[in-house]
């Protein structure tokens, strides 16, 4: 085992190796500060919501109308002030700007930023719940599909060696960390259109390299698909820590992360947003176009209904597998890439935070299904995002999970899946 985890890091190393370890931030050492005033009189118990690298945090200004809350590094981040806890009448004016009661600062070299806001009589922006929803509901379709792209290739893997692959989650990860390294300044700044696919190149190297060193060998052994599973769990947390290792705690971004919104109507979109929902679209066609043509696809869906019976009528088994491991990891290298976009930032962990969404889009959808793990996504990507219009940020993924359930409850194969008799 100890061979095999060397040789994992070796191959993890080569892209993240040059980023070097992070240091941690001591004390938190950078600042946003402000005041909020209406006439030169302070407000007090205004409440401002700072979003960025580590997460959202909230503070409310003291009796002198000031505020200040630190944050754990150099970048960029938000400010929203929330206008429903200014007094009657009073909003946040700027003629200039269409959304006043929100700034994007950057914490740049001297490590401090004020973010000062103009109070007076005026009217709010209020949007309306059904702007809201068109908005989230846009958002959840980009968040299914690019989910949808790394559960597909999850359910394939599960559907051809039986195996629930719990380090899914890393090699999504990988994907982000392979472009980081790729194009970011500091590495290789590489241009966009080259950089990104060869990380996606990459995650499906990193995909064959775990089946010639570790799924082949223990399919051979004939190993239980319990102890598989619990392989995957080690090699999760392997993954995940050496991802640590190399590139610390916190969180990096890609180029044009930060890129302007586009209105199209009640809904916001950036061109990465849109680029995303393209690319998505064209890469899952092409797969259902290779899936249900081609003779590797069709393979493929023999060996998922019934391995046994693909084998004794020709069909390479280990050669197929092997194909599906390298498509599994691409797909989950370029969900790893739009994940990025959509957080948006690259964490050692960004992976391990979505992969129970993964496995709840693959059970909803029908076990080793592929087009059940494609609906099953659009649908927890959705209800993901829309959740959160009634119930806390914090608690939409559980709202997901809840919903699995009850489908489960009344359709226990799955949407696409089918009945098996046990026993």
């Amino acid at each position: 085992m100890g061979v095999l985890i060397a040789a994992l890091a070796a191959v993890i190393a080569v892209v993240t190796l040059t980023a070097g370890p992070a240091a941690a931030a001591e004390g938190d050492p950078y600042r946003i500060s402000g005041n909020v005033q209406l006439d030169g009189e302070p407000l007090e118990g205004v409440r401002l919501v700072i979003d960025g690298p580590g997460g959202e945090q909230e503070v409310e200004t003291d009796e002198n109308g000031q505020w200040r809350v630190s944050v754990p590094e150099k970048d960029d981040y938000t400010v929203t002030l929330d206008e429903e806890t200014l007094p009657e009448g009073i909003a946040v004016v700027d003629p200039e700007d269409d959304s006043p009661n929100e700034k994007d600062v950057t914490v740049g070299a001297g490590g401090r930023v004020t973010v000062n806001f103009f109070i007076g009589e005026g009217e709010r922006n209020v949007t309306s719940v059904w702007d809201q929803f068109l908005q989230r509901l846009v958002q959840g379709l980009n968040f299914g599909l690019m989910l949808g792209l790394a559960a597909v290739g999850l359910s394939l893997v599960f559907g051809t060696t039986g195996i629930s692959n719990f380090a899914h989650g890393e090699m999504v990860t990988f994907g982000a960390v392979a472009a980081s390294f790729l194009v970011s300044a500091g590495s290789l700044a590489l241009p966009l259109w080259i950089g990104l696919p060869l990380a996606v190149v990459l995650s499906a190297v990193l995909g064959l390299v775990l089946d010639v060193i570790l799924w082949r060998p223990l399919r051979r052994k004939r190993v239980g698909v319990v102890q598989l599973m619990i392989v995957s769990i080690g090699l999760s947390l392997a993954m995940r820590y050496i991802y640590q290792f190399f590139i610390g705690g916190g969180t990096t971004q890609l180029p044009y992360s930060s890129a302007p919104k586009l209105a199209f109507g009640p809904v916001q979109l950036s061109w990465i947003d849109i680029a995303s929902i393209i690319l998505s679209i064209l890469v899952i066609v092409g797969f259902a176009l290779w899936l249900t043509y081609s003779r590797l696809g069709k393979a493929t869906r023999a060996i998922s209904d019934n391995s046994p019976l693909a084998a004794a009528s020709g069909i390479d088994v280990d050669y197929v597998v092997r194909i599906v491991w390298i498509v599994a990891g691409g797909l989950a290298g370029l969900a790893g890439v739009l994940y990025a976009y959509y957080r948006p930032g690259i964490k050692w962990d960004m992976g391990a935070q979505v992969l129970l969404l993964m496995f709840a889009a693959v059970t909803l959808g029908g076990l080793g299904t592929a087009f059940g793990a494609l609906i099953g996504s659009l649908i927890v990507g959705v209800l993901v995002e829309v959740s959160g219009l009634w119930i806390p940020d914090d608690l939409k993924y559980a709202g997901a999970l809840v919903i699995l359930i009850v489908i489960l409850l009344f359709r226990p194969q799955g949407i696409l899946g089918r009945r098996e008799r046990i026993g």
